[in-house]
């Protein structure tokens, strides 16, 4: 049996000159829990080319979903940002990942810290209605460059909130911080400098970070990762891993990239 699924591409949207959408098929055979990542990509030459994209749809949803740069030079995403509906891609059979809720410890909060399309995961843990029942509130935080680059604006302030299901979930549970740090905007800076000064959790009305109480996943740059992951070592909170749950989870499989 092949290592990778074949599948059509239904929809494309372009949300910036760097930064697109795109859905696709779904083989009925694949299993993945909300906030895996799969290997994603085109055949080039006969050869399969790939990288590891996270998964935006849910688990639950008949369709695949994933948010791409665009690098010009890029050896994938210079071939990917051209795809049109009806083309192929290969998709992994084997999601995996560290940014599972499985590899948290108990906790009242849980924060989902990312950068860029570091997003991705976290859109499908915020749909999952498991993360609701497993913790009182769930804070997503989303660092970009310029307003433009907030993927999934609209779904999150206008479309979740008026879900059929998730809506009164998201509602009471979810607190969504949007911030930019090259234009003007209500939130302004990196996520590390807003939370090492306490201006993210003053603008949300909740109490810094505390290892007793917080959960926290981190998905973005590699500076992004490795920043938060000392912030959070510092205050005393432990690194899970599909082995042992901890206070945090990082998903490595970008960070060396």
């Amino acid at each position: 049996m092949s290592a990778f699924n074949e599948e059509k591409v239904l929809e494309i949207h372009h949300w910036t000159d760097r930064l697109f959408t795109f859905k696709t098929t779904r083989d009925a055979s694949l299993r993945f829990s909300n906030g895996h990542f799969t290997m994603l990509g085109l055949r080039v030459n006969d050869k399969p080319l790939l990288r590891a994209y996270s998964i935006v749809s849910a688990n639950y949803e008949d369709h695949l979903e994933f948010l791409s740069i665009k690098v010009p030079d890029g050896p994938l995403t210079s071939r990917l940002q051209h795809i049109q509906v009806g083309d192929t891609v290969i998709v992994g059979r084997k999601p995996t990942g560290t940014l599972l809720i499985d590899y948290l410890l108990p906790g009242k909060r849980l924060f989902l810290l990312s950068t860029g399309t570091g997003l991705a995961p976290f859109m499908s843990i915020v749909r999952d209605p498991e993360s609701y029942e497993k913790f009182e509130q769930i804070v997503l935080v989303h660092g970009v460059r310029q307003k433009d680059e907030l993927a999934y604006y609209d779904l999150l302030v206008e479309h979740l909130p008026a879900h059929e299901v998730l809506g009164e979930l998201i509602t009471s549970q979810l607190r969504y911080y949007p911030t930019v740090t090259r234009e003007e905007y209500r939130n302004m800076g990196r996520v590390t400098d807003l939370m090492q000064t306490g201006r993210m959790f003053e603008d949300l009305g909740i109490p810094p970070l505390n290892e007793t109480e917080d959960r926290v996943m981190i998905c973005g740059s590699p500076g992004m990762l490795r920043d938060i992951k000392h912030m959070l070592e510092a205050r005393g909170f432990t690194e899970g891993s599909t082995s042992r749950p901890g206070a945090f989870v990082i998903e490595r499989a970008f960070a060396e990239q």
